[in-house]
């Protein structure tokens, strides 16, 4: 499977725009598997720095992790006022307490007020832009969590720092 739709100004991006590799995941905050491929994502970015361009978008299998639909709205929020990655990486660190006093520690540690996060979230400000990369996701045969495409292949390989830059590597020779 190929990746349907290309990484543009909407996604959320770690790196040059003209890296020779661009790696894309799709992921759920709450997804345990998600969550221990966040540390080899994180050395796969260190060894390939220069080389690679990373872009993050949301999966929420809400039918069997229902904060993960909350902590994309969360990230989202976060993101709107320049904060996504910090988000991103605490939601990741701090998976075995997801829920809502989480979410208000972190928008707080942001220096973000936490009622704008739940009005944004009643109002469902930030559900299209998760549920456009859920679309994208299952247009390019996304149907599990965590999901990377290598330059716009899928890999089906493993998320270990070993697989992941095997197949960064196949792609920069």
């Amino acid at each position: 499977m190929s990746l349907r739709i290309p990484v543009g100004p909407g996604d959320h991006v770690l790196g040059r725009d003209d890296a020779p590799v661009t790696l894309v995941e799709y992921g759920d905050y709450q997804c345990p598997y998600c969550g221990l491929a966040q540390p080899e994502v994180r050395k796969v970015l260190a060894h390939f720095s220069g080389d690679l361009r990373f872009a993050f978008r949301h999966f929420p299998l809400t039918e069997v992790h229902p904060m993960a639909g909350i902590a994309a709205a969360t990230a989202e929020f976060a993101g709107a006022h320049g904060h996504f990655w910090t988000a991103h990486e605490t939601l990741y660190a701090n998976q075995e307490r997801l829920g809502p006093e989480l979410l208000v520690e972190l928008v707080l540690s942001l220096g973000l007020d936490p009622a704008q996060l739940q009005a944004a979230i009643d109002a469902d400000t930030y559900a299209a832009k998760v549920q456009a990369d859920f679309s994208g996701g299952i247009r390019s045969g996304v149907n599990g969590t965590p999901a990377f495409f290598v330059n716009g292949e899928r890999h089906d390989g493993s998320y270990s720092f070993r697989a992941l830059s095997g197949a960064i590597e196949a792609a920069l020779t």
